[in-house]
């Protein structure tokens, strides 16, 4: 290399520095991230190559959002560029005395650069960013529908607490309850044949007369022996009606975004394969595939579990030995996603053939036998290797296949 840009980005702006082949600093400037100075970037990047007759290598320190715009410069003017790990930068720039500014940090990555062998950042088609951009979405619509539960049940207490006991929480059935009857004077306002036709007119399920009937009767009964905590007129019987309509609106979006991902997904190999595989859905199938991105970037199963964070971290150290266990130091989002997968796959056990679930139990009986936790991450980590393999050759999953090559 003849000369190495590095960037120390922050909100809005970078501090670059450039230096030469003799390790000796060229350019410090400050760049603001908009596109004046993105322009004034490409033509100094323009002059080195031209200079060199070779592109100089560039490094930054991936801090978020923040970096984004940079590396989405980076992107459109086809420049290759190493893309680093907050952590592994700060172990790759460590010295006994180091005092941490944005020009220090700068200059620290550009030095580290010589010493350091660090690969080109493997950058990802579209597609990969636009579904990692919908499961996030998706991620913060379930985890808003969660809070509005909690909130939900709060004000429930107080007005009909009758009504979690006789409804699943999680149904759509309860939700249109909720809505109609928040309260018990409202249900006791009306006949059952009334309540019957609103329960009725008011489910999107198809829901029968008699099955409709039976409801209103039971709701009918709660209310005669409910004694409520606050009154008909109260502000918080409308708050309760407004939760479990954002409930709702939320959990439609959810299925607009699952939607919208089925169809980016629809002509992708991964996705097939993915959906092969006994127990996993489309919506599981989509989520996997917007944590985990291009598959192909991992050089093998092992990189893929460090990325996950199931890999084994160990602690010896003379007589003291730790007991193993993994890493958590991956994508969280997807080491749940697959946690949970595997659960269903285990409830699925009856209805499929699946060697994950053997594995599983085979775990789980052996004379050492493992807790559920443990057995289930052993799970991942099978999972991991077989559906790398499968992807890497196009092939879908096949119950002897993948036992063989597990």
């Amino acid at each position: 290399m003849k000369h190495v840009v590095a960037l120390d980005v922050s909100m809005g702006k970078s501090t670059m520095v450039i230096y030469n082949q003799y390790r000796q600093c060229e350019v410090e400037k400050e760049i603001e991230h908009n596109r004046p100075s993105f322009e004034q970037l490409h033509k100094t990047l323009q002059t080195l190559t031209y200079q060199d007759g070779q592109p100089p290598e560039i490094v930054f320190e991936a801090t978020g959002v923040y970096s984004k715009a940079l590396e989405r410069f980076f992107q459109d003017y086809d420049y290759t560029y190493c893309r680093i790990n907050p952590l592994e930068a700060n172990l790759q720039m460590a010295s006994m005395r180091r005092q941490k500014t944005d020009k220090g940090d700068a200059h620290e990555l550009a030095k580290s650069h010589f010493r350091v062998e660090r690969e080109q950042t493997y950058q990802e088609d579209e597609y990969y960013q636009q579904m990692r951009g919908l499961t996030r979405y998706y991620d913060e619509l379930d985890s808003e529908i969660t809070h509005l539960y909690s909130r939900l049940h709060a004000i429930l207490q107080l007005s009909f607490p009758e009504l979690e006991q006789l409804f699943t929480k999680r149904s759509a059935l309860f939700l249109n309850i909720v809505q109609l009857y928040p309260h018990p004077d409202e249900v006791l306002a009306h006949s059952k044949t009334v309540i019957r036709n609103r329960l009725k007119a008011n489910t999107r399920k198809n829901l029968s007369l008699k099955r409709a009937e039976e409801k209103g009767i039971a709701l009918l009964e709660a209310a005669k022996t409910s004694y409520p905590a606050i009154s008909r007129d109260d502000v918080r019987c409308e708050q309760v009606k407004d939760y479990a309509r954002r409930i709702v609106d939320l959990k439609e979006r959810k299925e607009q975004l699952v939607k919208q991902m089925v169809e980016l997904s629809n002509e992708r190999t991964e996705y097939h394969v993915l959906l092969s595989f006994p127990g996993i859905g489309e919506t599981t199938a989509v989520r996997i595939i917007g944590e985990l991105g291009d598959i192909r970037r991992f050089k093998n199963h092992k990189q893929l579990n460090a990325y996950v964070g199931i890999d084994i971290m160990r602690y010896q150290s003379g007589n003291t030995h730790y007991k193993d266990k993994i890493n958590k130091r991956g994508n969280n989002k997807l080491r749940k996603i697959l946690f949970f997968m595997i659960k269903t796959m285990i409830t699925l056990r009856q209805k499929t053939k699946n060697h994950l679930v053997e594995y599983y139990d085979k775990l789980k009986t052996q004379p050492l036998r493992k807790p559920h936790k443990v057995a289930s991450i052993a799970c991942v980590n099978k999972f991991l290797k077989v559906a790398f393999h499968l992807i890497a050759h196009n092939i879908t999953y096949d119950y002897e296949a993948a036992s063989t090559c597990s």
